[in-house]
């Protein structure tokens, strides 16, 4: 019998706490909205997921961040929105009806205020662009901690601690002989925690933020209004976030998170495994032989859901994409063309903006590869490291890069700006061999620009569960000189897209308030014609 290490079994006292968390008190009154009014709510959700794409994870904390800022915007005291906000949470089939507590509405208001009150007394940003970023920080990290009221994720917490603790101890930085001063103890800590939420669970970074503001202040959660006044939370809201955007965008980040990335797979499995029965996991991972075989099925499990979830995240993005390349060839493309330049717009042109970026996702798609099945074994043998007690640990190695002189930097800029030029002249040129219209060639650079990132990330997500390095080619390097400037160009363009989505904008414009407005007139009237029918009897 193997000798559970601590860390491991305090990771299981942590499932246990969830699973009693499960347990609802019967006596205790829930929240119902009518199954009508849910129905038609519901299904515009999912047409706005369609539209307003984010990772299926993340897409109740973005609902949650939607309806605060559109009902903060129609009542900017947020005296008693609590109530309606939940509701319209519940019909939109985030939380299922009568499972939400209405004593929960209390302290989400309670949390409302607060975040109201820190942005009526935060300080004006030096920077106009920086007042309405800080202004989106704010109700993003709001929007957190009402998800996290109403839907506590301790076994979450629990797997980010136990993967964070493991990766304190086996990461070391290498910094060479000519670094001065050095990575502290406390920075190292706080990338290898961010680091672990991104590989994890995918985490944003609201989510993060979120997180890393508890750590800062360990009580953040239960601050009162005087509280807030007492320790002038507000005055320093901004530089509390200029100090966590610097943590989030630190220049060894990327380093953390490959490491983290790469030796995630044991821990999701483990914590699918104390998921499963949390009573009785204790008892069953003792015996290494039994912990290999649910191992095994965990992992067999996780392998048969990738696939579809990686072709569902495909379908939604091509489709958010497609339906705004539509958009955009009618509304602007089309119009330019004709009316401006005076040329006539094919029909090959049309299929070219439109279906050219779709193949190329599925494209993307179709290439993407499972792993091989060694990786099973070396999972296996992983999971086993973090889950016993062990003498030695493995040591994972960051280095540091040393800092380039200016004349090499000039000479890589030279050839990366090269590169650069070279992808998107081959795109041109092609474009130009069909005769599409200018207008045409600069949306079809932004629309490939925006398809490769996000078959980047699916690629990524396809290697969820893969632990062994991939062996790099000649080929391999040779489309990363081509595709590297393209996917950068589409990484800035998302992040761009993320907040100005023209389709999004117009949902919530034209569409998402009228809706919710009817949706709420269909509930009550339905209540009151049951108070009627009640009335006959």
């Amino acid at each position: 019998m193997a000798e559970i290490s601590h860390s491991t079994k305090k990771l299981i006292q942590q499932y246990l706490l969830w699973n009693k968390s499960l347990q609802s008190k019967e006596d205790a009154p829930t929240i119902h909205v009518d199954e009508v009014a849910s129905t038609m709510a519901a299904f515009y959700e999912k047409i706005r997921g369609v539209v307003d794409w984010r990772e299926e994870h993340l897409l109740r904390k973005t609902a949650i961040e939607r309806i605060l800022k559109r009902r903060l915007f129609f009542k900017k005291n947020g005296e008693q929105i609590a109530a309606l906000f939940v509701q319209e949470l519940i019909r939109g089939g985030h939380f299922p009806n009568d499972t939400v507590p209405e004593n929960q509405i209390q302290d989400i208001q309670r949390t409302i205020d607060k975040y109201i009150f820190i942005l009526e007394n935060s300080p004006i940003p030096p920077r106009t662009k920086q007042k309405s970023q800080l202004h989106s920080w704010i109700l993003g990290i709001a929007a957190c901690e009402i998800e996290e009221i109403l839907s506590s994720p301790i076994k979450e917490n629990a797997l980010i601690d136990y993967m964070t603790d493991a990766m304190q101890a086996r990461i070391k930085v290498q910094e060479g002989l000519f670094v001065i001063g050095g990575l502290k103890e406390t920075t190292k800590r706080t990338q290898i925690y961010i680091a672990v939420q991104r590989a994890l669970f995918r985490l944003d970074p609201p989510i993060i933020s979120y997180h890393l503001l508890k750590k800062k202040f360990s009580d953040w959660s239960i601050l009162s209004l005087p509280d807030l006044q007492e320790q002038e939370i507000a005055q320093r809201i901004y530089a509390i976030w200029t100090n966590i955007t610097k943590e989030l965008n630190h220049p060894l980040s990327h380093k953390f998170y490959k490491v983290c990335e790469r030796y995630d797979t044991p821990y999701l499995l483990f914590g699918d495994i104390l998921t499963e029965d949390p009573l009785k996991a204790q008892q069953k991972i003792s015996q290494p032989e039994t912990l290999e075989n649910l191992i095994k099925e965990s992992y067999n499990k996780r392998a048969k859901t990738l696939k579809s979830r990686i072709s569902r995240a495909a379908v939604y993005a091509t489709i958010s994409i497609f339906l705004t390349n539509m958009l955009v060839l009618y509304a602007l493309e089309i119009p330019f063309t004709l009316f401006v330049m005076g040329q006539p717009f094919g029909w090959i042109s049309r299929l070219i903006s439109v279906l050219g970026p779709t193949l190329l996702m599925f494209f993307l798609i179709f290439t993407i590869k499972l792993p091989k099945k060694e990786n099973l074994q070396m999972v296996i043998m992983e999971t086993m490291k973090i889950v016993y007690q062990n003498k030695r640990e493995d040591v994972y190695e960051i280095k540091v890069p040393p800092k380039r002189g200016i004349i090499l930097k000039t000479i890589i800029t030279f050839f990366y700006f090269l590169c650069f030029c070279l992808s998107y002249g081959l795109i041109l040129w092609a474009l130009q061999q069909f005769q599409v219209p200018i207008i045409t060639q600069a949306t079809s650079l932004v629309f490939i620009s925006l398809i490769a990132f996000a078959g980047i990330k699916l690629r990524e997500k396809s290697k969820e569960l893969q632990i062994i390095e991939t062996k790099e080619g000649f080929f391999h390097f040779m489309g990363d000189l081509f595709s590297i400037p393209i996917v950068q160009i589409g990484k800035r363009l998302s992040c761009w897209w993320t907040k100005n989505n023209a389709l999004a904008l117009l949902f919530v414009s034209l569409i998402d308030m009228p809706f919710q407005l009817f949706v709420e007139f269909l509930e009550q009237w339905r209540y009151f014609l049951k108070e009627k029918r009640e009335e006959i009897h």
